[in-house]
């Protein structure tokens, strides 16, 4: 499944920085709006140490890890819904994402503008907030006026759909995102064609200075008192940081220079960790001599979905999944190893994967 996250914000936050270090694509990064007017995208391997212990013991011909894309979207100004600055670009681009890093400036710097005026997360992001309810309610009142007719004529699930479109427009008419209303799975069904901008899960990426990045600072405070409640996350970074550690040739460089300023992990990393988190990912392997490969998919899969991600046949003509747990594959060091030791499972259609399954799909199209 391709995994695509957008990193959003407004002008001059630390974007287009952020993404040339966690990418090492070269973005243009300049001191004025709009210096990124097409989206780059950028691969971003997703670290997994299981990976290494497979190759180790199944020394496949090639290792292919999980990837997440990270897209760097043209900044956003007031009025992006109604097409102002690059807002129609913006919002074309952001719908196509799985989820959304909103990157928000929590830093002070006199040499670095700020769009605004003046630093302000809150506002910041209740700027971004409203453009994109603002855009969402543009949908919903459109389908409304189609659902109506349909409704007044007397249509059972015509009616049902409505009441939850008109939830919908209520919710975003008093300046809340459609992911913090609470509806049940079918309702949800009523929005799933318009792949609401709002209904996204969102990172909240807090581009702090140095002197911030273990501890927060006001600014980040205030941001995490305004997401209560969101179902999002918020994690701290520094572009500053993260652009140096880019430059670093090994791994030892850079686990010297993060231990410099106290940190276990980069931004990277926890940017990662918290993609998966908020799209509730988990990740399966299979292995054999030509390639061990990580498979991302949603958590609570069954073992056909698992297989469609390999392919649609695999899911379509689906008989088995052989099954071997990664802690018994160490143990035993091999598939033969496994099977002797009666530790590889035969599980059928209602299996679901867990996360650090290796599996192996028998199918018959």
């Amino acid at each position: 499944m391709a995994l695509q996250c957008g990193i959003v914000g407004l002008p001059n936050v630390g974007k287009s920085t952020l993404f040339n270090a966690l990418s090492n694509a070269k973005a243009e990064a300049a001191n004025y709006p709009f210096c990124t007017i097409e989206p780059n995208v950028g691969v971003i391997t997703v670290p997994d140490e299981r990976l290494k212990v497979l190759e180790a013991l199944v020394t496949p011909e090639r290792v292919l890890p999980t990837v997440i894309e990270f897209v760097d979207i043209a900044g956003l100004v007031k009025g992006a819904s109604k097409g102002e600055g690059l807002g129609n670009k913006f919002l074309a681009n952001i719908r196509e994402v799985n989820a959304i890093i909103h990157v928000i400036r929590c830093f002070d710097d006199m040499n670095i503008v700020h769009v605004e005026g003046t630093v302000n997360p809150v506002k910041d992001k209740e700027i971004i907030d409203t453009e994109l309810q603002l855009r969402d309610l543009d949908s919903v009142d459109k389908k409304i006026q189609k659902v109506e007719k349909m409704a007044r004529a007397g249509d059972a699930k015509s009616k049902r759909e409505l009441a939850t479109l008109l939830q919908y427009k209520q919710h975003l008419e008093a300046g809340q995102s459609a992911r913090s209303l609470a509806v049940d799975a079918e309702d949800q069904l009523a929005i799933e064609d318009l792949n609401l901008l709002t209904d996204k899960p969102v990172i909240y990426l807090a581009n702090v200075d140095e002197a911030a990045v273990i501890t927060g600072n006001d600014y980040v405070e205030a941001l995490r008192k305004s997401i209560e409640g969101e179902n999002a996350q918020l994690i701290m970074v520094c572009a500053a940081i993260e652009s140096q550690i880019a430059e670093m040739e090994t791994p030892e460089e850079r686990e010297m220079f993060l231990g410099e300023y106290g940190l276990k992990e980069s931004g990277l990393n926890k940017l990662i960790k918290a993609s998966y988190a908020i799209l509730n990912l988990i990740t399966y392997f299979t292995a054999g001599v030509k390639e061990v490969r990580a498979w991302p998919i949603t958590k609570g899969w069954k073992a056909p979905q698992a297989a469609g991600v390999i392919h649609s046949d695999f899911e379509k003509g689906f008989i088995r999944a052989e099954v071997i747990k990664m802690t018994d594959y160490e143990l035993y060091k091999s598939e033969n190893g496994c099977k002797e030791a009666g530790k590889m499972s035969v599980e059928g259609k209602d299996y679901i994967v867990q996360d650090g399954d290796i599996m192996h799909f028998r199918f018959n199209v």
